[in-house]
């Protein structure tokens, strides 16, 4: 984490910043850490003369998640995850399936549970064959350290049914515990679209556990597939449920289509990649207007991956218009986006998302090495790893050895499928593995060679 040197801020409202070890929280919280003078910015109504160009949001890991009766996975937990957590496996055993777990969460937050089914076909479409019991999603996760001392760990459970012909949440739990040992408590606990909530978590964590005297509110949803975290997440009285909710609407998961990447759009404002890439041209001109420090650091190492380019401009045409244009130190005049190589734009588009000045708690990314040179896949790898090192966590998938030739054990899980339902294993966790790693085999050799048993077609 970087320190503040001096900052200088002026409250535009009633919200509120606390100033700790010269480091600013805003009472949302966001944190802001200062490097250089750089601008105004206003978030969330308060505005302050800040010296940085990075703003990083309240972060969290994900330590654990647990799987039961979703497509492919009947009874699968994933243990010690990885800030940079790399997962690779057949066709079909999976790795999209993972991620949509996270998609499955954010539609439903979005909307319901039963339109985030709908959309993936229905819940008969969705559930393990020979599955039992309710579809269960469970996710353990620790916000950031605050100076310096560890934070608990969370607990969110979601369990879905099917009754009377209809997608129903038989229970949602969030939970967490001080301590090491110990039953987690629950600050919110809905089955069926009623529970409680507890509005004096302060006086717990200030509290010991004997002599904590928890406050609840009775709430009731207006239908039972309704997630609660949508509608009281929306409250600052229930701090753990808002907080929660906020990381899951900050989840990105990427759907870049590179076509999407190429459209000329309408002038507009965007800070920030969309999962589709459909807004790179309106991004790279806030970035370059806004953060050109970060901008030069994106031009600087696009150039050494992408031999001869000179410069990348986001340029407003005279019809309202805004055409990202690539320029060659071969040519005179620059060449627009739709006539520039599939893996030009990938990789630009990706330079963008990896230095955001916003960091994405978890940040989810589907085969990146597609379209891209092999020499160039160590490389991407490292970025990837430099994101998570800064506050957010990456999960990615792929099927290139290249790629996973750039990771370290501790990064890398594989799928195994067998009789229809899926597992994971960790790499850090097979002897043998650890042992050729050590002795300077890589990875994507060791797939290769068959050592990642179960991870291939055949």
């Amino acid at each position: 984490m970087l320190l503040v040197k001096t900052v200088t801020f002026v409250p535009c409202c009633a919200n509120y910043i606390v100033i700790s070890n010269f480091r600013i929280k805003f009472a949302n919280g966001i944190w802001a850490f200062n490097l250089n003078i750089s601008s105004h910015f206003c978030v969330h109504r308060v505005k302050f003369v800040y010296l940085t160009t990075y703003l990083i949001k309240a972060g969290m890991k994900i330590e654990k998640i647990k799987i039961e009766n979703y497509k492919v996975y009947r009874n699968t937990e994933i243990r010690n995850l990885s800030n940079f957590s790399v997962f690779l496996g057949a066709n079909g055993a999976g790795k999209s399936t993972l991620f949509d777990v996270f998609g499955f969460l954010s539609d439903a937050l979005k909307a319901n549970v039963k339109t985030a089914l709908n959309k993936r076909g229905g819940y008969r479409e969705v559930y393990s064959r020979d599955g039992e019991g309710p579809i269960l999603f469970e996710i353990k996760f620790r916000n950031d350290k605050i100076e310096g001392e560890t934070q608990p760990l969370i607990t969110y459970r979601l369990e879905i049914g099917f009754e009377n012909g209809l997608p129903i949440i038989t229970t949602e739990i969030l939970s967490y515990r001080r301590g090491g040992y110990g039953r987690p408590y629950r600050f919110l606990d809905f089955h069926r679209g009623e529970g409680t909530a507890i509005i004096n978590e302060d006086e717990y964590s200030s509290s010991s556990s004997s002599t904590f005297q928890d406050r609840r509110e009775q709430q009731t949803l207006d239908s039972p597939d309704i997630l609660a975290i949508k509608g009281l997440g929306q409250f600052q009285k229930f701090k753990a449920i808002s907080s929660f909710r906020r990381l899951l609407d900050d989840w990105y998961v990427s759907n870049f289509q590179i076509q999407e990447a190429r459209n000329v759009e309408d002038v507009g404002f965007s800070e920030h990649l969309s999962t589709s890439g459909n807004n790179l041209a309106q991004v790279t001109r806030y970035i370059w207007e806004n953060h050109r420090n970060v901008f030069n650091t994106i031009l600087e190492k696009f150039r050494k991956r992408v031999p001869g380019v000179e410069n990348v401009i986001a340029e407003e045409t005279q019809d309202g218009r805004i055409v990202l244009k690539f320029k060659d130190n071969s040519f005179q005049d620059p060449f627009v986006a739709r006539f520039v190589s599939d893996g030009t734009i990938k990789m630009f588009a990706y330079l963008v998302l990896l230095n955001d000045p916003v960091k994405h708690p978890l940040l989810c990314v589907e085969e990146p090495e597609n379209y891209l040179h092999p020499e160039l896949l160590p490389e991407l790898a490292e970025e990837f790893r430099e994101y998570a090192d800064k506050g957010g966590q990456v999960f990615i998938s792929t099927h290139s050895p290249d790629f996973v030739n750039a990771l370290q054990p501790d990064e890398l899980f594989w799928l195994q499928k067998s009789n229809g339902a899926t597992t994971i294993r960790k790499a850090s966790e097979d002897a043998t593995i650890k042992a050729l790693y050590a002795n300077g085999d890589k990875l994507g050799w060791l797939w290769r060679e068959g050592y990642l048993k179960g991870s291939g077609p055949y």
